[in-house]
């Protein structure tokens, strides 16, 4: 039963980090195109979306969590694997992942913000220097 929800798991985070990393692939690619050049903006939109994957596994399948069904702490009883425990962990699962993800995105558009400032004020300079008043 362990096994099984283990892979429920699995492959319910994998398939919220599909569809996270389907519905933010033009944003990303866009941010990425404006930032850095197309040769860079398709690698780093490939490195994003396994990043994606990655984060979004590791928050919703949460192996430490899924310990107590099988080892439980010392004085307490193990726990047991019924259809409300099923629920709970299907629902923690999806909510974990998405909260993973959101962080890392979070993440990626403030430094994305910052860069694009940055980009945005060389280009303002060299516009200035090229035709001054």
């Amino acid at each position: 039963m362990f096994l099984a929800l283990m892979i429920v798991t699995f492959a319910i985070a994998l398939l919220c980090s599909f569809v996270v990393a389907r519905f933010f692939d033009r944003s990303l690619g866009l941010i990425l195109a404006r930032l850095v050049s197309a040769e860079l903006s398709a690698a780093w939109l490939r490195y994003l979306k396994f990043a994606i994957y990655v984060v979004g596994i590791s928050g919703g399948v949460r192996i430490w969590e899924l310990e107590k069904y099988i080892s439980p702490e010392p004085y307490q009883a193990q726990l047991e694997l019924t259809v409300d425990r099923w629920a709970l962990e299907v629902y923690r699962t999806i909510i974990q992942t998405l909260q993973s993800i959101a962080w890392m995105l979070l993440v990626f558009f403030l430094i994305a913000l910052v860069a694009y400032v940055i980009v945005r004020g060389f280009e303002l300079r060299r516009e200035h220097a090229a035709h001054p008043s």
